[in-house]
């Protein structure tokens, strides 16, 4: 059962060469005070060294306590207390970046998904996680196999390798079997049941502890808390993690125990309150990312009016995001329900660094569990970012040589959603772009070209998704794209814009022409609602 203790007594007993598992969907249920006392305790005694990171997708934002480490071990080049990691998403850390990069410390990534499930099933006593997810992208073991340096390649501590089962395709990824976890929740009782009432989402903390806790190598679990309770005094099925899958428990300081970066505790995170149904937004500015958010949405109320009922949709970061907001403004908040990769359902979700946490959410389910239903196609539609398209339709959203963000959610959701809508904008680059009077205005364009011959990375396989019977489109302030077995197909253009100056030239490959060729609708560039609400329904009368 976990015992209460001073920090030291339960760092004490990490041997070197430790493979430590951390929760932390951002700073979300991030045990920032275990990290910062396990380096401090590092920086003292020289011990624990050696250690390797499984993290999902990273227990930090900017400037938070791994950064910091990150900033201190990258700086000293006689370090030898992190030997590598396997993360999900390094963005929040530019110093772990760096570490990676400059091959001072092995580098590999996963999906969040994946790497979620590997924990369930690492405790299961399976070697590691077979699926479909990553076939054809750099994530491929014939591809990269998801090393991110020379020094991975080199250890292949972590490996995704093909393999057949009964005549299918599959990859199965492995990774060391974790003998510490670092996990967090709100309240501890005297014995050491953890409780997550206060956080805004649970993400990995149980498989984490069963994984570490499983055989042959039994390891220990230490949970962050901000609060102890008597004993019998929590509800079971409020209990996220048994005492007796805990050894040691830790009373964290609040500066460590933020509810997410910008946020130090706010009830509607957590699901304690629940806000007004229909809030109060104020009008969202008319600009190129509102047209393409706009764009989204209309698609989605498409799906909405063919299934006959609301659907349930991923919406991922960058413009994608910004389409809650939207059906807010037009009164449809009702027909869409969103999800987030760390668990919530419902609510607005947050952006940035807070990412991850949902206000006012309905719901909030483990994240292994969450992303069964994207990886499942439980899901009716998914939009996400892109950063470079090709002319098969593979998709590459976020990495480019000398950045290294990671691959996120973006792998499961992509693969798994029956409909995805990619949206973006057309160019990058400085831009000057206007909505007037329901034109689109290209002033100054951007000098990145976004669709190329070939992605960077392949992190969206196109082919894999025709086979798969997916649905693509790809949505820009100024043209809209469909994904064929011929390749890309030019539907519909926005008003204004010179097919051949404004699109043509500012691809590297020539798309398929629609033989109809539509106008994207006026409304997208008019001010004021949409008129979506009666819309949908008179559709569903």
């Amino acid at each position: 059962m976990g015992r209460i203790v001073e920090i030291n007594e339960a760092i004490d007993e990490i041997p070197d060469n430790s493979i430590i598992a951390v929760s932390g969907f951002n700073l979300l249920v991030a045990p920032e005070y275990l990290l910062l006392k396990l380096f401090e305790h590092y920086k003292e005694t020289g011990h624990p060294k050696n250690i390797f990171l499984e993290v999902n997708p990273i227990p930090t934002a900017p400037n938070g306590v791994l950064d910091s480490i990150m900033k201190e071990i990258y700086n000293d080049p006689d370090q030898d207390f992190l030997s590598g990691i396997l993360v999900t998403y390094p963005g929040w850390s530019p110093y772990l970046q760096k570490l990676i990069q400059e091959n001072k410390i092995e580098g590999y990534t996963w999906p969040i998904g994946t790497a979620s499930w590997f924990f369930r099933e690492i405790a299961r006593g399976f070697p590691g996680v077979i699926t479909k997810v990553g076939i054809g992208t750099f994530l491929d073991g014939r591809q990269d196999a998801g090393y991110l340096n020379d020094l991975a390649k080199e250890k292949k501590r972590c490996k995704v390798q093909p393999i057949e089962i009964n005549g299918d395709e599959y990859l199965l990824y492995t990774a060391p079997k974790p003998n510490v976890a670092f996990i967090r929740g709100t309240t501890s009782d005297e014995i050491g049941n953890i409780t997550t009432e206060r956080e805004g989402a649970f993400t990995d903390i149980l498989n984490m502890a069963q994984a570490a806790k499983s055989l042959p190598n039994s390891g220990i679990v230490i949970a962050q808390v901000e609060r102890i309770a008597r004993f019998g005094s929590l509800h079971p099925q409020d209990v996220k993690v048994p005492a007796p899958l805990v050894d040691y428990v830790v009373i964290a300081p609040k500066e460590y125990h933020k509810q997410s970066a910008n946020i130090q505790y706010d009830p509607r995170i957590s699901g304690e309150i629940i806000p007004p149904a229909k809030p109060r937004v104020p009008e969202i500015p008319l600009n190129i990312r509102k047209v393409i958010a706009r764009r989204i949405l209309l698609e989605m109320v498409g799906i909405i009016k063919k299934l006959g009922r609301p659907i349930l949709v991923n919406l991922g970061i960058g413009v994608p995001s910004e389409v809650a907001a939207i059906a807010t403004e037009e009164g449809i908040q009702d027909y869409l329900f969103t999800t987030v990769e760390s668990g919530p359902f419902g609510g607005v979700a947050l952006g940035g660094p807070d990412f991850g946490a949902s206000i006012g959410p309905f719901a909030i389910i483990s994240m292994a569990d969450q992303f069964a239903n994207y990886e499942g196609g439980v899901i009716d539609a998914a939009s996400l970012g892109f950063m470079q398209v090709d002319r098969h339709g593979n998709v590459n959203p976020s990495i480019l040589p000398g950045r290294l963000p990671g691959p996120g959610g973006f792998p499961v959701i992509s693969f798994g959603s029956p409909r995805i809508i990619f949206a973006g904008g057309f160019t990058a680059g400085k831009r000057d772009i206007r909505v007037e009077n329901g034109q689109l205005k290209i002033i100054k364009d951007g000098s990145i070209i976004k669709f190329v011959n070939r992605v960077y990375k392949i992190v969206y396989n196109g082919k894999v998704g025709l086979e798969r019977g997916q649905e693509v489109i790809y949505v820009t302030e100024r043209a809209v794209f469909k994904l064929t077995k011929k390749g890309l197909v030019l539907e519909e253009v926005a008003p204004s814009v010179d097919v051949e100056k404004d699109i043509l030239a500012k691809m590297e490959f020539e798309p398929k022409i629609s033989p109809v060729i539509k106008e994207m609708e006026k409304r997208l560039f008019l001010a004021g609602k949409m008129r979506l609400e009666e819309e949908i329904k008179e559709a569903l009368r």
